[in-house]
């Protein structure tokens, strides 16, 4: 939903101090002969911008949120110093993933990124309705899933989304920030 603003913070296992500030854009990008829906996510580590990703995003009739890629700046000391893991639907056999199932359940498996070589990430939900307890507040309506990088010799993260808000925990962040004013009926 436009104007859905999320913070999340923690600290990695290194100790960095790392920030996710994700925003859905009053933006949309046409990819793959879809207009889809731009969400932005900068993230910063100790404090300094390392990635700009611009996500794109589109619902399905059945309510699933489907992926088509994302247009990614890679920082470093304020400069863009690459691209790496962009991709889009549509160009050189990519194809939309599945961010989002329209009626998840636990057991359920799919491919978040379709861009072999690229990016190919999938899920599995693991848990419906465990509670949970961030900066942000407490929360029961979640769905966890575990998410697994086959590109990265199989590195799993866990991530949990809660009900009319989205992302709140994504491994070490927490969601910490949130506009209780935009709320939606989905993960």
């Amino acid at each position: 939903m436009v104007g859905i603003v999320l913070v999340l913070e923690g600290v990695d296992d290194e100790g960095v101090e790392i920030r996710l500030e994700i925003t859905v854009l009053d933006e949309t990008e046409e990819v793959a002969g879809v207009t889809t829906r731009v969400m932005e996510a900068a993230e910063f580590e100790d404090g300094e911008l390392i990635e700009v990703s611009r996500n794109f995003f589109a619902q399905a009739p059945d309510g699933t949120v489907c992926y088509f890629g994302e247009a990614v700046n890679d920082f470093e000391d304020g400069e863009i110093v690459g691209h790496e893991g962009e991709w889009r639907a549509g160009k050189n056999g990519n194809l939309p993933g599945i961010f989002m199932p329209a009626d998840p359940q636990v057991g359920d498996v799919y491919q978040q990124e379709n861009a072999p070589g690229i990016a190919e990430d999938q899920a599995e939900v693991v848990a419906l309705g465990e509670p949970i307890d961030v900066p942000a507040g407490m929360f029961d309506d979640t769905l966890t899933t575990e998410d697994c990088n086959p590109l990265e010799d199989g590195a799993t993260d866990e991530k949990v989304f809660v009900r009319g808000i989205g992302l709140a925990i994504d491994e070490d962040a927490e969601l910490t920030e949130f506009d209780e004013d935009v709320v939606f009926d989905q993960f």
